[in-house]
């Protein structure tokens, strides 16, 4: 997508054009950006820079819960069928399109088949959905090959998810990103404008009718406080920073960790942990090399590590890590204890011991990380003096991400390497749990949890059975998970009602100053 002109929403010209008077109108709200998104089109960007912006214009039949629940948004109500196989979804009837349509089945399914063909995250859904149809002006059913239970999680991800726009728009929309005179939603914001290397602003959708309930994460009420909201790139830190507490900003993002503790104990700035913190991984190689299903030796390099000096180290200030053996944090609806026991053991004579017992006789271990990621590098090197201690020898190969990236689809290049992984709705989606995946985890044991896993419908023994399953990745350690780590960006002390810290974006609906 180019843009070469402004390009202004038929509804909002009027209001933008009055804004344009004033470098900061009244009602504005300012926020900083790292830069400009590629595109608003959600279907199509998994950009975090652009779901900031689009989630508060664009929305999809489900969103989530303060606990990372999907609730409903667009959608009234649902109902399985056959086993699960069948999903009838009833739609709110009291939604209206940014252009003033009524929203109807035809919008939805025009815009799931859309998402489900070109969508960066709609083939997983889609892979196993037969038939989806308009069952009724306000019902959609899905057909599905087999039951799939991440379908409403899938639903509910707005990332390059399943945002609803009317059919007119999705008509002869392919896998390009949409023009923004084309950013048609039914969020409490609306497209404005936007300004090449200058903002892009939305302003108030006063036609919009939240969903029931109280806020709740990003389900519940919402409610557009001010007259627009304004995303201006600011690529220097150090501009950020100074524009909150000058005032020029009202909210800015991506600050470093190193000015944490300054700005966490400055009055004139609010700082706001990221809900869903990235979390590291250690992967190990059950394809190739003296790891290959030797449990018991991976077990072993798992006992000597201590976690916690390597995010002392690697982060620095408490509040920005945790040691959390969980693969979802504390509050989230998938957070287990399961096997968790074995996270940060840090003991070398009990890895010494189950290292005999495995065999191993001293043989060197390739440890792969990446300098383009200091967090990755830095929590390499004390992992590296611990298992030297415990008797492991370490074969520390340092490259550049790029490098890593193409060495580690080699299974005889590596014993282990280092990465991380961002917030996924559902447990499924994180990359051990890919057979493919460097690495190549897929056990017997795996499997027979994994087709349980993605087969209920049922939200209580999916949990049950994911805490199977990470008490496995405990026991079979392809993975080591190195700890939680937390993002943070900052507003000024004015700004009130940012809510809940589990929010993976930030919103501002239900937000004034």
């Amino acid at each position: 997508m180019k843009i070469n002109k402004v390009w202004k929403s038929t509804l909002a010209m009027g209001f933008a054009l009055t804004l344009s008077g004033a470098a900061f109108a009244e009602g504005t709200f300012r926020y900083a950006t790292v830069g400009e998104p590629p595109s608003l089109d959600q279907h199509v960007i998994t950009s975090d820079l652009a779901t900031t912006i689009a989630h508060h214009m664009f929305e999809g039949l489900y969103t989530f819960n303060a606990s990372n629940a999907p609730v409903p948004l667009l959608a009234a109500g649902d109902s399985l069928e056959d086993g699960g196989k069948t999903i009838k979804i009833d739609l709110r009837k009291d939604v209206k399109f940014h252009n003033g349509q009524a929203m109807t089945s035809a919008d939805v399914v025009a815009s799931l088949n859309r998402w489900g063909e070109f969508g960066s995250r709609g083939g997983l859904l889609f892979s196993n959905v037969e038939s989806l149809t308009a069952s009724g002006d306000h019902q959609i059913t899905i057909k599905l090959k087999a039951p799939f239970g991440p379908w409403k999680n899938l639903m509910a991800f707005i990332n390059g998810g399943p945002a609803i726009y009317p059919a007119s728009v999705m008509n002869g929309a392919t896998k390009e990103p949409l023009d923004p005179k084309e950013y048609i939603g039914t969020g409490p914001y609306q497209f404005g404008e936007w300004l090449p290397n200058r903002h892009v602003e939305l302003v108030r959708n006063d036609a919009y009718t939240s969903a029931a309930g109280a806020a709740d994460g990003y389900g519940g009420e919402r409610k557009a406080e001010f007259d627009a909201l304004r995303f201006i790139p600011v690529s220097d830190v150090g501009t950020r920073v100074s524009g909150i507490r000058a005032g020029d900003y009202d909210y800015a993002e991506s600050i470093p960790g190193d000015l944490f503790a300054d700005l966490d104990g400055d009055a004139n700035v609010t700082t706001i942990l990221n809900g869903g913190p990235i979390f590291g991984l250690a992967f190990m190689n059950s394809k190739h090399g003296p790891l290959k299903e030797n449990f018991k030796l991976r077990r072993a390099i798992q006992t000597a590590i201590n976690k916690t000096p390597a995010l002392q180290v690697a982060i620095g200030p408490e509040k920005l890590w945790a040691a959390n053996g969980s693969f979802l944090p504390k509050g989230n609806v998938w957070h287990t204890e399961a096997g968790t026991a074995n996270f940060s053991k840090g003991d070398a004579e009990a890895a010494k011991a189950l290292a005999k017992e495995a065999g191993y006789a001293g043989d060197p271990i390739k440890v792969m990380v990446s300098t383009n990621y200091p967090f990755h590098y830095d929590t390499a090197i004390v992992y590296t003096k611990q298992l030297a201690q415990a008797g492991f020898n370490i074969d520390l190969q340092v490259y550049d991400w790029a490098t890593l990236i193409k060495k580690r689809a080699q299974p005889d290049q590596w014993d282990i390497f280092f990465t991380h992984h961002g917030f996924v709705p559902d447990p499924i989606l994180i990359s051990v749990m890919n057979d493919n995946y460097p690495g190549w985890w897929a056990t017997p044991e795996k499997a027979a949890l994994k087709a349980k896993f993605t087969a209920s419908a049922d939200p209580e023994e999916r949990k049950k059975i994911w805490s199977d399953i990470q008490a496995l990745i405990y026991e079979q350690v392809p993975t080591m998970k190195t700890g939680d780590v937390y993002t943070y960006n900052i507003a000024s002390p004015k700004v009130k009602g940012l809510g809940s810290s589990t929010l993976i974006w930030p919103a501002f609906w239900n937000v004034s100053k």
